[in-house]
């Protein structure tokens, strides 16, 4: 069970029937993106407004941005070997987002995310755009819409002000129906929060305290439509919910409640402590959608022991999330500074549903090209 030795990037698709407004979302994230560098894959660059930033050189079909943003052109046969580029260590990317449209259906890309050998990269959830205005129309025109939606992970209801508010509510009911479990919210122009999608990079401090303004500060700054500020709006399209506890998790209720979480719930991330399951490592948690996947992590010397979770979705109930993880705290036995009590055959057991979802790896081998050979379509079947 060896963790990998880099950080795994998120890759997130992005689909959306034409017209959603899934490109003007794309270009939002390209230009909010809070010093995020994005890697992005298109089928072809049309979808990007490149003649509105700082391209600072192109490689091929490979366009590189003033910003550490990186945009590919490429067709679906070229998909994996591109993952492999933009996974590189030199690509420096947190972020990589796959924009549907040309290249294959989402749930085959899904798939193919779920099935890749990169050790490199972690799905980052499906993303479906809807056109809150045609949306019937669009069912008319394209019946596997109800076939998106039910796969989907994340629903953007997408140019909710040209709808009024009883009709909204419908569409919202609507969409809900379809797409079961996954969190769905509106937007206007295609405008969310960025960090409901990926986690804010986080940078030497040296990398951000001089550098040249940005056509990204401009545009933020431009703040337009008479949306100065708007960041407070978006976040407000969803809930985040924070959980912290000293006492380590019992790692059969957590699963139990991994497994039952409601619908809504968009993404899980953070750190888990299961006591006597792990004395050794902490485990990084990353839940999007129905996916599921656990990292361990050595405690570093000296490091407080805690379980550090952050819940973040719509409509959901903050309260009973907090409770249901408060439930799943262990009692004494179970603890890790109380060995001598713990049935270890049992711990044992009860650690069995956390490590299904590790992915094992071999060690990485020093040629780049040259994978692992785990396969994570175990786990993800099983989230």
């Amino acid at each position: 069970m060896t963790p990998p030795r880099t950080p795994q990037i998120p890759v997130v698709v992005l689909a959306g029937f034409l017209g959603s407004g899934k490109t003007t979302l794309l270009n939002h994230l390209l230009r909010n993106r809070a010093g995020t560098r994005i890697g992005v894959i298109v089928n072809d660059f049309g979808a990007i407004e490149i003649d509105a930033m700082t391209v600072s050189g192109q490689v091929g079909s490979t366009v590189s941005l003033g910003n550490g943003c990186l945009c590919c052109a490429v067709d679906a046969s070229e998909l994996d070997t591109f993952l492999e580029t933009l996974t590189r260590p030199s690509a420096r990317l947190d972020v990589i987002v796959i924009e549907a449209s040309g290249l294959a259906e989402p749930q085959e890309l899904v798939r193919m995310l779920l099935a890749s050998d990169n050790p490199h990269i972690l799905y980052g959830g499906l993303v479906e755009v809807v056109d809150a205005a045609e949306f019937d129309r669009t069912r008319q025109r394209h019946p596997e819409i109800d076939r998106h939606l039910a796969v989907a992970d994340l629903v953007v209801l997408n140019k909710t002000d040209r709808v009024g508010e009883a009709e909204r509510e419908r569409l919202r009911a609507a969409v809900a129906e379809l797409s079961g479990p996954a969190a769905v919210i509106s937007a206007v122009h295609g405008r969310i929060d960025p960090e409901l999608l990926f986690d804010p990079a986080l940078r030497p401090d040296h990398e951000d305290k001089v550098r040249q303004l940005t056509f990204e500060d401009l545009l933020r700054e431009e703040a337009p439509d008479g949306h100065e500020g708007h960041d407070d709006h978006l976040h407000a399209s969803y809930e985040s919910v924070d959980f912290t506890s000293d006492v380590p998790m019992d790692p059969r209720r957590f699963m139990e409640f991994l497994d039952s979480r409601p619908d809504g719930l968009y993404r899980i991330k953070g750190f888990a402590d299961f006591g006597a399951g792990d004395r050794d490592n902490t485990y990084a948690l990353h839940a999007v959608g129905r996916f599921l996947r656990f990292v361990p992590r050595p405690w570093a010397r000296g490091e407080q022991r805690l379980t550090q979770l952050v819940m973040i979705g719509a409509g959901i109930d903050a309260a009973a999330l907090s409770t249901g993880l408060a439930a799943c705290r262990a009692d004494g036995a179970a603890r890790a500074d109380e060995p001598g009590r713990a049935d270890a055959a049992d711990v044992e057991r009860a650690m069995w549903g956390v490590l299904r979802y590790v992915q094992e790896q071999a060690p990485e081998p020093e040629v780049f090209d040259t994978h692992g050979t785990a396969d994570p379509r175990e786990a993800a079947a099983e989230a």
